[in-house]
Parts: structure tokens; sequence; C-alpha cells
């Protein structure tokens, strides 16, 4: 057997088809969240908070700063000079935590989904032949 087939068969197994659909979603998702976080969130954060909070502008200058560089995070990274961005990872920490509550959420409606698929009461089962039998001895009798 080539390695070509093998890798043909390999890929076409469900499992493997279900991960990269899988990973697929989970990127684009991962965009929606991202979006939810900076285009949502954050302005409700800054409206209540009297004025607009910018997360990736808070860090830390670690390095010397050339002169005529913009104190920004981006014309900083630019410049090459050193930058301890905590708030960038605070912005992706609130992704994560959406992220992760959204998959909690989606992942106890399925459980309780499945749950009530198995205690929904399954179809009686057929009378066993002594029953039947039974049965037309009494409705004989009862003529």
């Amino acid at each position: 057997m080539s390695i070509l087939q093998e890798f043909k068969e390999f890929a076409v197994k469900g499992n493997v088809m279900d991960l990269a659909v899988g990973v697929i979603i989970g990127g684009a998702f991962g965009k929606i969240t991202t979006s939810l976080v900076e285009d949502v969130i954050m302005p409700i954060i800054s409206a209540i908070m009297g004025g607009k909070i910018d997360f990736t502008n808070m860090f830390v200058v670690l390095g010397n700063v050339p002169e005529g560089t913009a104190m920004t995070y981006e014309a900083l990274k630019a410049a090459g000079v050193p930058v301890l961005a905590y708030g960038n990872f605070i912005t992706i920490v609130i992704n994560f935590i959406i992220l992760a509550f959204i998959v909690f959420m989606l992942v106890k409606g399925m459980n309780k989904m499945r749950k009530q698929a198995e205690a929904e009461p399954e179809a009686p089962a057929e009378p066993s032949e002594e029953v039947l039998l039974l049965r037309e001895i009494s409705a004989k009798l009862s003529k």
C-alpha cells in the first residue's frame, strides 16, 4: 500500500473531517468573539467608565525610545522597542473568558438534550406469547 493511498484513507475517515470542520468553525468563532469584545463590550465599558478605554495602549516601555517615536503600542513595536503589553493581554483574557463561557453553555445545552433523549420513555415492548395466549383465552371465555 502506497503512502499516498494510506494518507487518503486517513484523511477521508470521519474523525479527521470532523476535526477539520471544528478547527475551521473554531477559527471563525474566535473572530466573532474578538469582534464582540472589541466592538461591543469594550465600548460599553468605556461608556460606563466615562471615557474611551483602549487596553491595547496600556503598556510599559522596557527599553530606550528613539527620539521622534510616538508613544503608541504600534509605533513602539515598529521601532523595535521592547514593550510589556499587559493591555493586549487583558483583551485576550476577556476574549478567552467569553469564548469559554459560550462553549460551556453549548456543552451544557448538548448534555441537557442528551439527557432528555435518554429519559424519553421507550415504546412498550410487544407482549410475550404467553400474554397473547392468555388474552386470546380470556376473550374466548368472555363470549
